[in-house]
């Protein structure tokens, strides 16, 4: 039984991790990216900045499901083909301290 149990923990260790995708969103719609998000959960996405010449990438996601547990999902708006600002999720930094102002310590 102890070789069993041993031996059905090694094959779920062993499971293949799954790699995030990323795509180039300069010759992808609106629509069509936020397809992506979607389909799979998180991608990267890559795109060319508004304000500098520089290309720029983010990891966005179809919900607060994706994110850590310290982050939230909030919209954020990046450029694509027929638009400059498309809709998608993106994870940022919540601070829990901001949701209960009475909680704060007075001074």
């Amino acid at each position: 039984m102890r070789y069993l149990i041993a031996t059905l923990a090694m094959l779920a260790a062993i499971e293949p991790a799954s790699a995030i995708s990323r795509y180039n969103v300069a010759n992808m719609s609106c629509a069509e990216a936020r397809a992506r998000v979607y389909s799979e959960g998180a991608v990267i996405l890559r795109f060319k900045s508004k304000f500098a010449p520089v290309p720029r990438y983010g990891r966005f996601v179809a919900s607060d499901y994706f994110c850590a547990g310290s982050e939230i999902a909030e919209t954020s708006f990046i450029p694509t083909a027929d638009t400059n600002s498309c809709p998608v999720l993106e994870c940022q930094l919540h601070d829990l301290d901001e949701d209960f102002p009475f909680l704060w310590r007075r001074r």
